[in-house]
């Protein structure tokens, strides 16, 4: 019994190995969802579900674009400023209503992980 719980552990080890892993989003990418979803939780704001939402995704998002800056070795300061010009940028496009920045934060909030 011990034996076919190790060998059912232990493929299920390889399996999980040998399974693909999604890309991490390139510096862009994660620059470009974190001004989304920041500019989307501002114009929400926190009180709705929907709100909340949008504010764990933005928080996600700022986390991985600094990640990504740092694996860069973009100086924290650029990092930062060009995730404000992102977000200013992103309030304008969602406040007019622009179909592909739309769909960009529906493709943003896609690939954000749940954080419970």
């Amino acid at each position: 019994m011990l034996v076919a719980a190790l060998i059912g552990w232990s493929v299920m080890q390889t399996q999980a190995a040998a399974a693909p892993r999604p890309t991490p989003p390139t510096y862009a990418e994660a620059l470009r969802c974190s001004g989304l979803t920041q500019a989307a939780s501002e114009l929400e704001g926190g009180e709705s579900d929907e709100g909340q939402a949008l504010y764990d995704a933005a928080l996600y998002w700022s986390l991985t674009t600094i990640q990504s800056g740092q694996a860069a070795r973009r100086p924290t300061a650029t990092v930062e400023a060009e995730m404000t010009r992102s977000r200013v940028q992103a309030v304008r496009e969602l406040t007019a209503r622009n179909e592909a920045a739309l769909t960009a934060l529906r493709a943003c909030r896609a690939r954000t992980p749940s954080l419970g």
